[in-house]
């Protein structure tokens, strides 16, 4: 990561792990972030932990520290960026019935995983022929960056990939010898899923990208990379390139996608209010709505005061 100079900390974590009464976690975890000035959203369910959070280096370091006296969170999976600004309005601690939603019944991946493949040999296995890779994430996030010649299931959320791929299976693997197959997401938790899932559809060779888009973007220079696009993340960043830069997309505060420069200077846009992709879709009275709202996002910051405003998280 080669911006340092940038003030906030975000760290993207998660952690399979089980907990016994996850619900008496929540409120020291909440006090903790607040206490800190922690902003985000962290998903608490009996399968583990997961999240996304912002604030000083001081203040990441001790919700960290919190999170790792949690049982079975001791080697807990964290990836580090940094943001210009703070990325998220308020902090949210949750309680989920999972810590990304597959909504397949007995799916566990500390039972049964794909096999974690470092970035530095992520390209070797992607650009053998004998190997499918498939993009795991959702069409809006595909779209505006992705690994080349990975599949596209160009599903609106992960809770349709399993019906994606048992529709699919067939054409995918053919009927001999089953190839290689490579998976990745944004930072890896997607595919803990779905790995662990196509191995109890009975495929053998399953491989992912272990720490996600976001590590091999860190890790694997623009020289070497076979990442084509930016990558879309869960909070106001909305993007980041290489080296984990923020990159050049908004984000439409009427449908959540994100939005291209090129987008940006297209008459549907106005920003807080409308895109390109969402114009048709929203009435003027709707409009009308999101542009109070923006109007009244803009006086809390011109006051200093944080808006309540929506609060993204990965696949949650």
């Amino acid at each position: 990561m080669d911006t340092p100079d940038l003030p906030v900390c975000v760290a993207a974590l998660y952690k399979f792990t089980p907990f016994a009464d996850y619900t008496v976690l929540q409120p020291p975890l909440l006090a903790c972030c607040r206490a800190q000035g922690v902003k985000g959203t962290l998903l608490l369910a009996h399968e583990g932990i997961n999240g996304t959070i912002a604030g000083s280096d001081a203040g990441i370091a001790a919700v960290l520290g919190h999170i790792r006296a949690l049982p079975g969170c001791a080697d807990l999976d964290v990836k580090f960026s940094r943001a210009p600004a703070m990325p998220f309005h308020r902090m949210k601690v949750r309680l989920k019935r999972e810590i990304v939603t597959m909504g397949v019944a007995d799916i566990d991946p500390l039972a049964s995983v794909g096999t974690y493949v470092a970035p530095a040999d992520w390209n070797a296995l992607i650009a053998d022929p004998e190997t499918i890779v498939i993009d795991t994430r959702n069409d809006y996030e595909v779209a505006i960056g992705t690994f080349e010649g990975a599949i596209d299931p160009q599903t609106n959320s992960f809770r349709d990939f399993p019906r994606w791929f048992r529709e699919r299976r067939d054409a995918l693997l053919g009927q001999g010898k089953e190839p290689k197959v490579a998976m990745f997401c944004t930072g890896g938790i997607r595919c803990e899923k779905s790995t662990a899932f196509l191995k109890a559809e009975g495929v053998d060779e399953v491989y992912h990208l272990k720490g996600g888009i976001l590590k091999y973007l860190e890790e694997v220079s623009p020289a070497d990379s076979l990442w084509q696009g930016e990558c879309f993340v869960f909070d106001q960043r909305v993007s980041v390139g290489h080296g984990l830069v923020p990159g050049n997309y908004a984000l439409c505060h009427a449908c959540r996608r994100p939005v291209s420069p090129e987008q940006q200077a297209a008459p549907e846009y106005e920003e807080g209010v409308s895109c390109p992709a969402c114009f048709t879709e929203r009435s003027e009275a709707q409009r009308a709505g999101y542009r109070e709202r923006h109007r009244q996002e803009k006086l809390a910051a011109r006051r200093g005061a944080a808006h309540v405003g929506a609060v993204m998280s990965e696949e949650s």
